[in-house]
């Protein structure tokens, strides 16, 4: 059994691995933005869709930039930019708080996500060189591992905090001051700068727009950009749909919706440190197979029976077979790209813009009910499914950037 990673690279594995909680931490906190701000600024949901929207298209808008400057300067550089646009986004509920219109939060929103976006851009391909070209998969589902715990820990935290009465500001400014603590750390450990095959010094600064040429007519590529894509649609759609779903069925209260949310993302964090462990012994392509199965039979199940509580523990179930698509579809993307790494992570950090298709989520809610807008993650997964069977069918395809 090869190992997760190498003993050089124990410690920067730790420390990247580290923000992967972080980032999980802040995007699962807009889960309970959501319903929190319908109540206090008197929001319908498809208002309320715009805090996932701006937060996303911030991906979409800023993954490029972020790509092109850590093929530059490298990743420890984007950690440190990433980091300190997270903590100014963070400090700017302060002013917002005071101002107390929807239009504020969402630029500081915006920040926070043009923060993520370097973060996630710059550590998740790192996570997958840090040790054995075969373990990538399984070590990067362990990393991400630890942005389920920061998204399972979040809305207990943040929704009882919050639905209790407290101030929006309050975990931002906490989370503003350890994200600055975390920069300075950043900022002057050494992380080894690993070159991936044929990238040259020369070659990182210069070559960044020219890769994206290159990328968009690799087919293997593409087809995981677009899987990616539709996990991102399904993956977000469900989470800002959880507490308005279970609150509008008259299930719960949204204190108690915040918490079963808990429950359904550490279902989620288990699942991706089960498999980061199975994925050791089973190839990632089957485990991710199986885990798409998963996800159709359970939105299936909450189209038919979302009606009953039968729908609620599919809907619970959805999140343990979700919990690898991210991790293990961006290291198949990744797979054999060389050179063309940085780049290639660049364009599928855009793929949280599937965020905003909860604004569609929340058409469909307002004008059809709450059990029709799973119709959207269910074509999502779908499209998953259809992705997993073709690595399955060609494992070894290759890819334009090695002929």
């Amino acid at each position: 059994m090869a190992k997760i990673t190498n003993k050089e690279y124990a410690v920067p594995f730790v420390l990247v691995t580290s923000l992967f909680f972080m980032w999980g931490f802040a995007r699962s906190i807009l889960d309970v933005l959501n319903k929190h701000f319908q109540q206090v600024l008197d929001l319908t949901i498809t208002q309320s869709t715009w805090i996932q929207v701006t937060t996303y298209l911030a991906y979409f808008l800023m993954a490029i930039p972020a790509g092109l400057f850590i093929n530059r300067y490298g990743y420890r550089r984007g950690v440190v930019v990433g980091l300190s646009l997270f903590a100014v986004g963070a400090f700017a509920f302060v002013p917002a708080s005071a101002v107390g219109k929807l239009g504020m939060f969402l630029v500081a929103l915006f920040v926070i996500g043009s923060g993520l976006v370097f973060l996630e851009t710059s550590a998740n391909p790192y996570s997958t060189l840090l040790g054995p070209v075969e373990t990538a998969s399984s070590r990067l589902n362990l990393s991400q591992a630890f942005n389920g715990l920061g998204s399972s820990v979040a809305p207990a935290l943040v929704g009882g905090f919050l639905f209790s009465g407290g101030s929006v500001e309050v975990p931002y400014i906490v989370m503003g001051c350890v994200v600055v603590v975390a920069a300075v750390v950043f900022s002057r450990v050494k992380l080894p700068e690993i070159k991936t095959d044929g990238e040259s010094a020369a070659s990182t600064g210069q070559s960044g727009l020219r890769n994206i040429t290159t990328l968009l007519v690799d087919h293997r590529f593409m087809i995981g950009l677009i899987a990616l894509l539709a996990y991102e649609v399904g993956e977000i759609s469900i989470n800002s749909y959880f507490v308005q779903f279970t609150t509008g069925m008259g299930w719960m209260e949204a204190a108690t919706a915040s918490t079963v949310l808990t429950i359904a993302l550490t279902c989620f964090m288990v699942g991706r440190f089960a498999c980061s462990a199975i994925m050791q012994r089973i190839p990632a392509e089957k485990v991710l197979l199986v885990c798409a199965i998963g996800t159709v039979v359970c939105m299936y199940t909450v189209l038919q029976c979302g009606d009953s509580r039968v729908g609620l523990y599919a809907l619970i179930a959805n999140y343990a077979f979700e919990s690898i698509m991210f991790p293990t579809i961006f290291a198949q993307a990744l797979k054999g790209l060389g050179s063309l790494t940085k780049t290639a992570s660049s364009l599928l950090m855009m793929t949280p813009v599937g965020g905003c298709a909860f604004m569609l989520v929340g058409i469909v809610a307002d004008s059809s009910g709450f059990v029709a807008p799973f119709s959207i993650p269910f074509g999502a997964f779908l499209m998953v499914l259809v992705y997993t069977i073709f690595i399955n069918k060609f494992p070894s395809c290759d890819t334009t950037s090695a002929a």
